[in-house]
C-alpha cells in the first residue's frame, strides 16, 4: 500500500509566508485527514460485534412483525 501525503503543497498554497507561516488575518489551509495516522490499538480496545442477546431480540421482533404482515396479507386475500 503506497502512502501519499494529503496535505497541500505549501509552495502552491496562496496566503502563506515563506517558511509556511500564515500572516495575520489569513485563514490557514484546511487540514485533511491522514490515513495511517496512528497505530491500531487492538489489545486494549478490541473490536466488538453485536452481543448475542440484543441481536436475538431484534431478530425476534423483526420475525414477529414479518409473520404478522404475512398473516394480515393472507387475511385480506381469503
Amino acid at each position: 500500500m503506497s502512502y501519499s501525503n494529503p496535505d497541500p503543497d505549501p509552495r502552491l498554497s496562496t496566503g502563506l509566508e515563506p517558511g509556511g507561516g500564515v500572516p495575520p488575518g489569513e485563514t490557514p489551509p484546511a487540514e485533511s485527514s491522514m490515513p495511517e495516522a496512528g497505530p491500531r490499538d487492538l489489545l486494549s480496545n478490541p473490536a466488538k460485534g453485536w452481543a448475542k442477546g440484543p441481536m436475538t431480540l431484534i431478530l425476534a421482533v423483526v420475525l414477529v412483525f414479518a409473520v404478522g404482515l404475512l398473516g394480515y396479507a393472507l387475511a385480506l386475500i381469503y
